[in-house]
């Protein structure tokens, strides 16, 4: 583990340089998410030389680690103890482009079980950063009951690096489930809808689920006798040898589903659990109908996101070659107001990846 002191440093030099000559800042750590978001604009700075756990509490279920810090050394550090981070974080990328903690918060992106979880924000303790003036800042610790007026560290999650420089990030964990079974049933999209729907109503150990060309997988995750029951009240086909691939390859994209040919791009629609199906092509289901995927020509963001809003939900242009449109939905004026004067006190001169989140900030 390389000293603290010297990279963070040299971390905070590089911005008060570039805060002084407006010399625009690209924050990078794997690079595994460089496709989402809109922008990417500046002189790169590199965060993954700041890496390591600097502190894991097993008993006290609280890791801290810096942001360079590779995601999959995080995780089998905690396999190791039984534990895990039950949001699921998405890796993406391959071996050249490998996942990174700050990465993993800045993009604040949750795998298939953060329905019935909680989102990488939900897990946020503290953060260390270095806001647009090179100054450390320090928010929240490693305890739950550490806040005191506004949450500061939880906006950081889902930021994508326009907020600060992430240093150093402390999460909670948890233990992993006693056991665990996939159940697989035959069913179109808008029963299998209707019948997650109730099933949320009842006391189930249901953890994660995903509906693609007629087939719904569930996850049941909790204490043996539990999972034992659902299974029984529940039915369907028990999948047992590829269960594991299953659902990591639908955390990281690595499903046919998500590979696009031609103008295609992918949308990501976040939407009420019982909104019936959208009918605009192409769809996965997940989250208990919460978030749904859909593949439509690039020229069709307008049709996707109106049939959104009259969902009652939003758009996200979540993987495009072109990009000729924003990726996230316009926020409403109070909202919008707000993000600015965060951006403005958090980033001053604007270096920070400038066009990330939204074209004109």
């Amino acid at each position: 583990m390389l000293p603290d002191t010297d990279i963070s440093a040299a971390l905070a030099e590089r911005v008060r340089a570039a805060a002084a000559t407006g010399t625009p800042l690209r924050l990078r750590g794997g690079g595994s998410k460089d496709f989402y978001g809109q922008a990417l604009a500046g002189d790169i700075l590199d965060i993954r030389p700041h890496s390591g756990v600097t502190s894991y509490e097993p008993s006290e279920l609280v890791v801290t680690a810096r942001a360079g810090t590779p995601l999959a050394e995080l995780e089998a550090l905690l396999a190791a103890q039984g534990q895990c981070l039950p949001f699921e974080p998405p890796h993406f990328g391959d071996a050249s482009t490998q996942a990174t903690v700050g990465g993993m918060v800045a993009s604040g992106l949750s795998g298939p079980a953060r329905a019935s979880v909680g989102a990488v924000r939900d897990y946020m303790l503290g953060v260390v950063l270095l806001n647009g003036k090179g100054e450390r800042l320090v928010f929240g610790g490693q305890v739950m009951k550490n806040v005191a007026g506004y949450d500061v560290s939880r906006l950081m999650a889902g930021s994508l690096g326009t907020l600060g420089v992430l240093l150093e990030v402390s999460l909670k964990v948890l233990p992993v489930a006693p056991t665990e079974a996939t159940l697989v049933f035959d069913m179109d999209e808008a029963a299998a809808l209707q019948q997650l729907n109730r099933w949320g109503a009842m006391p189930l150990p249901v953890n994660a689920s995903c509906w693609r060309q007629g087939r719904l997988w569930v996850r049941l995750r909790g204490a043996k006798a539990a999972v034992a029951a659902a299974q029984k009240f529940m039915g369907g086909e028990i999948l047992d040898s590829d269960a594991a691939r299953h659902w990591t390859a639908l955390r990281d994209q690595a499903q046919p589903f998500f590979a696009l040919q031609g103008d295609e791009s992918l949308w990501r629609l976040s939407l009420p659990d019982p909104a019936p199906p959208l009918k605009l092509g192409e769809t996965l289901v997940e989250w208990g109908g919460a978030q749904r995927w859909l593949k439509r020509p690039d020229g069709d963001a307008a049709l996707v996101r109106q049939a959104a809003a009259q969902a009652n939900g939003h758009a996200t242009l979540f993987r495009s070659a072109g990009k000729s449109v924003p990726v996230f939905s316009a926020l409403k004026p109070p909202l919008d107001r707000i993000h600015r004067e965060l951006k403005k006190q958090f980033d001053p001169a604007g270096v920070f990846n400038p066009g990330r989140l939204y074209a004109d900030w």
